[in-house]
């Protein structure tokens, strides 16, 4: 079954002359428990297409649906509780926020929605994330690695069905990268999540369920990466 169904997605920036074709057309399909790696030049369109996936940009045209609902035809309230609940965020910057520990910055997409951490998933997280003595440390103390692995908590932490990640070793070294890239497919398949990733790293993209290739805008599926 598929979670994530694109049907015909165009963005354009500008009009005439100036026009700019982010996205031509783009229609593809994820499954359920896929892990997808997404390749592309900078400029060829792949982080508009994960803005798009994530609902933090909208089409010039074309329709999405994730899990069966039409993205685009949502109230923007509607759109942002789906968001939060339903897509999980991981950012090459990591973006913790530096006043939380590690558990607090984990924790904290939760009390966005004024829900309890489930104490039992927590302590599973950090476990899965080898976290648990770090989890009163702030991310100053923290490795650039380690800081990764938060971030990855906490896109992790609110159950999303779909788990979107933008570059998410950039600022890694190879064995961190490494690391990483391990974690998220072994969260993918012990919680049955969907994971997109953009990656400049081609070695990386091979350890992927199937990769996207972006270029001006069109996308090319190279299919499984084991066929």
């Amino acid at each position: 079954m598929n979670l994530l169904e694109v049907n015909s997605i165009c963005k354009t920036y500008g009009a005439g002359e100036t026009a700019v074709h982010a996205l031509k057309d783009v229609n593809f399909s994820v499954a359920k428990g896929e892990f997808i790696a997404v390749v592309g030049e900078s400029g060829s369109g792949k982080s508009t297409l994960l803005n798009m996936i994530g609902a933090l940009d909208t089409p010039t045209s074309g329709n999405m649906l994730i899990d069966g609902k039409k993205i685009f035809t949502m109230e923007d309230e509607e759109l942002t509780i789906f968001r939060r609940r339903n897509i999980g965020f991981i950012f090459q910057a990591f973006n913790l926020i530096p006043e939380l520990n590690v558990e607090q910055n984990i924790t904290f997409p939760l009390l966005l929605d004024y829900k309890k951490p489930d104490p039992v998933y927590l302590e599973e997280i950090l476990t899965v994330l080898n976290l648990q003595e770090r989890r009163r440390h702030l991310p100053r103390q923290l490795s650039g690695g380690q800081q990764q692995r938060v971030a990855i908590g906490r896109a992790l932490i609110t159950r999303p069905m779909l788990i979107l990640a933008d570059e998410p070793t950039g600022n890694l070294d190879t064995q961190n990268s490494n690391e990483v890239i391990a974690l998220l497919k072994k969260a993918s398949k012990r919680y049955e999540q969907t994971i997109i990733m953009i990656t400049h790293n081609r070695s990386i993209a091979s350890t992927a369920d199937r990769v996207l290739q972006v270029s001006d805008g069109v996308i090319t599926d190279f299919g499984r990466c084991s066929e």
